[in-house]
């Protein structure tokens, strides 16, 4: 039976994942410590796939990339690329809205160490499956990290040996464009593997790809 686009808050799949997440309650009952659900336009072109909540982040707050220092980044990107609207507070109830695009993870509820075992991420990929099919105009999926790209791949049925990982590649597989960037993790910026620059330079990829289909849907209409 094909799962629901979001899993219950108390998903109950991944053992290890239960008993974290029971762990964080047992010390944190104040904070979210569920299986996080995606967050922005659920009829947008782009999907943003992370790699999982962060303990303090988005298993904190209940909403992804929300919390810790890859949020900052992230959502003023996407609020510099006409993707988002609002003013980003690290919290849910700061009124910030996606446009056009819609954020997930992975594996969705944290994992120790923020490292999901390879039986977790496949364990996690129905959901991912049911989340691509529940997004009837979704044309870019923007993969965050080598793992969020290889369950993608997986995901809509191409090899890995034919689309492999690379910060700024950008490949076609099953009617989508993938697009790649390493996270956004504060390990990443703070080591230079990751620039404000380089991130927007893949954003400026994808935006030109949306413009792209905006334009060759133009044309189709006026020639129709």
């Amino acid at each position: 039976m094909t799962p629901a686009p979001e899993p219950p808050r108390d998903c109950p799949r991944c053992p290890r994942l239960v008993d974290y997440r029971t762990a964080n309650a047992a010390c944190h009952p104040d904070w979210f410590n569920g299986a996080v659900p995606s967050f922005g336009d659920p009829e947008g072109r782009v999907l943003i796939l992370g790699l999982a909540p962060g303990v303090g982040g988005a298993n904190r707050t209940g909403r992804p990339f929300t919390g810790d220092y890859a949020g900052e980044l992230l959502y003023a990107t996407l609020a510099r690329f006409g993707l988002a609207n609002g003013s980003f507070a690290a919290d849910p109830a700061d009124g910030l809205e996606l446009r056009d695009c819609l954020i997930t993870n992975a594996v969705r509820c944290v994992p120790p160490q923020n490292k999901p075992t390879p039986g977790e991420i496949d364990t996690c990929r129905p959901f991912l499956a049911a989340r691509l099919a529940a997004l009837p105009r979704l044309r870019a999926v923007l993969c965050l990290g080598r793992i969020a790209h290889e369950s993608l791949v997986r995901t809509l049925g191409g090899k890995l040996s034919a689309h492999r990982f690379a910060h700024g590649a950008r490949h076609d597989i099953a009617g989508l464009a993938v697009f790649d960037s390493y996270h956004c993790s504060r390990y990443n910026t703070n080591t230079g593997r990751l620039t404000p620059a380089m991130f927007e330079a893949v954003f400026a990829d994808l935006r030109a790809h949306l413009d792209a289909v905006d334009a060759a849907a133009a044309v189709t209409v006026g020639a129709a």
